[in-house]
């Protein structure tokens, strides 16, 4: 039997595609086109899925004021068209806001290269939700095979964050709905997935508000009688709401636990990162130019 080849879909890697098709800051700089808004349509494999409409006026009244500054990235398709590989945003906000031209950087690319491309260009400017990513990195490394180390590198995110992404996937469909919504957050869909039941524990926590400690005290049953639902979670080390949503986005950040302590008079303290293994601890070091 013929063992089946890994197919990456990028010969020369991903890392040196980037680079080739990188967009210039300036709607004026050289290699721009200005093309028709007419000719433009979207790519139906666009890992974003979830608008913000506030963010889409936002833009769309800026783009009216100014235009649209930075170029999008398209590549050629049948019938003199062009379809859209990274800012469909600013197409969506040229559309409404009656422009006839927008500024276009355009390169020829594969389907395969041009998804890869903007899913990675999607990921580095923090346009998705945890699910958008989550499913993202799924089919880069389903489809295409890369491993989680090599997307992490290339999106500046540890392999462990990339796997915790991953994990999203298994929670119930309506839990991972909660967090495209944007009621949940990454850090309380994973506490609740270790859960008996994460669906319910997933809706209590955005009916009542719950910080991400809190789910996790409940997640694993340290808890006490109490007055709201006969329950109540067993305090916490941190009971600043500053401090926990500090630990939550720098966990976030570096796909690690962190535990920040605050002295007194909350002009000093301490930060803990906890690593899993000595691969989490090694690419610590590199992010923060020390040798391991």
């Amino acid at each position: 039997m013929v063992e089946k080849k890994r197919a990456t879909g990028l010969g020369r890697g991903l890392s040196a595609l980037l680079e080739d098709v990188r967009v210039p800051a300036d709607a004026n700089a050289p290699g721009v086109a200005k093309l028709a808004v007419a000719d433009i349509v979207a790519n139906p494999d666009q890992p974003r899925r979830q608008f913000t409409p506030e963010a889409m006026d936002e833009l769309i009244a800026s783009v009216r004021a100014h235009g649209v500054l930075q170029p999008i990235l398209v590549r050629p398709i049948a019938g003199e068209r062009y379809e859209i590989v990274a800012g469909e945003r600013r197409w969506r906000a040229a559309q409404a806001a009656g422009l006839h031209e927008i500024p276009a950087v355009v390169r020829s690319l594969e389907a395969g290269q041009a998804f890869q491309i903007a899913i990675i260009e999607n990921i580095q400017r923090s346009d998705l939700n945890a699910i958008e990513e989550a499913r993202s990195f799924r089919r880069l490394i389903e489809e295409f095979g890369h491993t989680q180390a090599e997307l992490g590198s290339i999106v500046g995110k540890s392999r462990s964050h990339v796997a915790n992404l991953l994990r999203l996937l298994d929670l119930p469909t309506a839990v991972q709905t909660l967090v495209e919504e944007g009621q949940l957050a990454m850090g309380h869909a994973r506490a609740v997935a270790g859960a008996a039941d994460p669906e319910a524990l997933a809706r209590r926590a955005v009916a009542e508000g719950l910080s991400v400690r809190a789910v996790e005290q409940l997640a694993a049953g340290r808890i006490k009688p109490g007055p709201r639902h006969g329950l109540s979670v067993a305090p916490a080390t941190n009971n600043d709401p500053n401090i926990e949503a500090l630990e939550q986005n720098l966990a976030e950040g570096i796909g690690m636990p962190v535990a920040l302590a605050m002295g007194p008079g909350g002009v000093s303290g301490s930060l803990t990162v906890r690593f899993a293994d000595l691969d989490q601890l090694d690419w610590l070091c590199a992010r923060l130019g020390v040798a391991g």
